[in-house]
């Protein structure tokens, strides 16, 4: 993992130096220091997203507006952020009105990405808000195509796992310690009457899974299926459930974008192995689909458009 962050580093060095020589003021620091990326300050981190040399005022902003600056991470303005990523290739995809060239696109298996859903400029989102499992924090989808047919992208680059759930992470100095925190096995603990203490708060989590993957509801397990796998298993639920509660393995589906070059999804990585765990427990597998950001800008490449943006792409990330 240190020598994938190194190299991609060293590329953001550079690329910092060719497209930003005359903006080193836009940055935390100026010059390569600790083994750290290239970080926007936060009000210049727009400029983290590949936007067209050429493009006017009405295009930067129907790109920039997909995310809005309240949408935005922690981390937008630094060059490992996957949201900057996600909205470099799909952003532009969609303000271009070049979606629909990610229809022919096929998964890692062979299976068509995006099956049967009609993707265009019209039914994309990107951060679309999730609101009827009952979360105090709304799941927000990194992409999101609407209709039907639905799909929830959920897009990974330096990450060191796909999402993991926070309640065993919680710090024994934060308020809700004691009737929250959870010691990663789904079973009754610390006087709760659920054995998920999301679901002790009123999250519909385990309402669900049951109707879409082969997780009991009614019995302990050690580990929590959930604990490793939680981004994943709520972008099934977002995909899976509708806002009236109907459940569905076949309206809908879920894809993980990810850079292949990641330990994290190679061989005994905890994306792979997260993926594949949750792919198995799926009742219908087909609902959880992985494709590499590599062979996304391959495909934008062989349909020869937006070369400003597949040039861009090689340039700072290597893709």
């Amino acid at each position: 993992m240190a020598d994938y962050k190194a190299d991609l580093n060293r590329r953001y060095w550079e690329y910092q130096k060719s497209q930003f020589s005359n903006g080193l003021s836009f940055y935390e620091r100026t010059y390569a220091q600790d083994g750290r990326p290239p970080v926007f300050i936060r009000h210049e981190a727009w400029r983290n997203v590949i936007i067209n040399p050429v493009a006017g005022q009405q295009e930067i902003h129907r790109l920039l507006a997909l995310i809005p600056e309240g949408e935005r991470h922690k981390w937008f303005g630094s060059m490992n952020s996957s949201q900057a990523l996600a909205q470099s290739v799909l952003g532009n995809l969609a303000t271009y009105d070049s979606l629909h060239y990610l229809s022919e696109l096929k998964d890692d298996a062979g299976i068509p990405l995006f099956g049967k859903a009609q993707i265009s400029s019209d039914n994309f989102k990107m951060e679309h808000k999730i609101d009827y499992l009952g979360e105090p924090r709304r799941t927000s989808l990194d992409g999101y195509v609407s209709g039907d047919y639905r799909i929830a992208i959920e897009c990974k680059f330096t990450e060191p796992d796909v999402g993991t759930c926070s309640r065993p992470r919680l710090e024994s100095t934060v308020s809700n310690y004691e009737s929250e925190h959870c010691n990663g096995t789904y079973s009754m603990q610390r006087a709760r009457r659920e054995r998920c203490s999301l679901t002790e708060i009123g999250v519909l989590y385990w309402r669900y899974v049951p109707h879409l993957l082969k997780w009991k509801n009614d019995s302990d397990s050690n580990p929590c299926p959930l604990n490793k796998n939680y981004q994943l298993v709520r972008n099934i639920l977002a995909a899976g459930v509708k806002p009236d509660g109907t459940v569905s393995v076949n309206n809908g589906h879920v894809i993980l974008i990810y850079d292949e070059r990641s330990p994290v999804f190679q061989q005994g990585g905890n994306g792979l192995i997260a993926y594949t765990e949750t792919r198995t427990a799926l009742q219908e597998p087909m609902m959880l689909r992985k494709c590499s950001w590599q062979r996304i800008v391959q495909h934008i490449r062989e349909k020869d458009v937006l070369s400003w943006l597949t040039e861009n792409l090689a340039l700072k990330y290597g893709l």
